[in-house]
């Protein structure tokens, strides 16, 4: 993961060795700053990291928000050098980060998008996946979004050895090599057995729980076509990816009266704020529910 610009290299191995972040992370970083210090290559010819202030990095941001880039999209970049900056003046490459007068635009509220109860209990009651391996695969894949939560990194990269059968639980491996339990039901922990059974079977010198149907692990795109794929029979929703089960099991869990707290465990957030967006969905729930059943509404 070599870079044109020497000076992104000392954090990029940080992150990837010290902070063990994953490869995706550690590529976003990346992609963040070089797209900065390419910019500021081609306006200024190259500049060293202690003339750098607060002016070029406007500068940068403001070429950003004219090419339409959202404000999340700004606010990620943001971030990205608010840490590189700060892992400067922590290996002394600064005495002063640029950061400092720099201002976050504010996000767009957006609810997370989830798919009906009613949705979900067709997807798994009607729908057919087929006999295959491929299709037993695609079912499985779609359990585990929608009844633990999990990112997708967590469950391609799922190991045998997470799996407690016995007390019917799940060592979630999350963001920063976090480690978290997540519960299963009766019937999930049957279906993975049976699954890692037949996986084993086949092909016994595996580790990961999931595989394709050549007993090699699961690519992201791949799981992306078979999630969009299944939810595309079932709902109308714009968004049809892993991470909608996850806002879907969030947000189903919060309807039904989940403490929040005990979501954001489940979610594996390092921050109470991150979940909170979930009460959101609950509060328009309220409302509709108001809306029909009130004589006054």
């Amino acid at each position: 993961m070599q870079t044109a610009h020497p000076v992104i290299q000392p954090f990029l191995d940080y992150l990837k060795f010290e902070k063990r972040y994953s490869r995706h992370t550690v590529l976003s970083y990346q992609t963040d700053l070089v797209a900065f210090f390419d910019f500021l290559e081609t306006q200024y010819g190259g500049l060293s990291l202690p003339e750098l202030t607060h002016t070029y990095v406007r500068t940068w941001l403001a070429s950003l928000k004219e090419e339409d880039l959202k404000a999340r999209s700004i606010n990620r970049k943001i971030s990205t050098l608010k840490s590189f900056f700060k892992y400067c003046l922590k290996t002394g490459a600064v005495t002063q980060s640029p950061m400092g007068r720099i201002v976050s635009p504010k996000n767009e509220k957006r609810l997370p998008v989830f798919v009906a109860e009613a949705d979900i209990d067709t997807l798994f009651a009607h729908v057919d996946f087929g006999e295959g391996w491929t299709g037993r695969t695609d079912r499985v894949l779609l359990l585990l979004f929608y009844q633990t939560g999990m990112r997708l990194s967590e469950v391609i990269g799922l190991k045998d050895s997470q799996v407690n059968f016995a007390n019917h639980s799940l060592k979630v491996l999350g963001k920063g090599n976090k480690e978290r339990i997540v519960p299963m039901n009766p019937a999930l922990a049957a279906d993975l057995k049976a699954y890692q059974h037949e996986r084993l079977q086949q092909w016994p010198a595996g580790e990961l729980l999931l595989c394709d149907d050549k007993g090699r692990p699961l690519a992201p795109r791949r799981v992306y076509a078979s999630v969009k794929k299944y939810l595309s029979l079932i709902t109308t929703v714009e968004k049809r990816s892993p991470h909608v089960l996850r806002h879907s099991f969030a947000t189903h869990l919060m309807n039904n009266g989940a403490d929040l707290n005990a979501v954001k465990e489940l979610l594996g957030h390092s921050s109470l704020a991150a979940t909170q967006v979930y009460t959101h969905n609950t509060i328009e729930k309220l409302k509709s529910v108001h809306r029909k059943a009130h004589p006054k509404a």
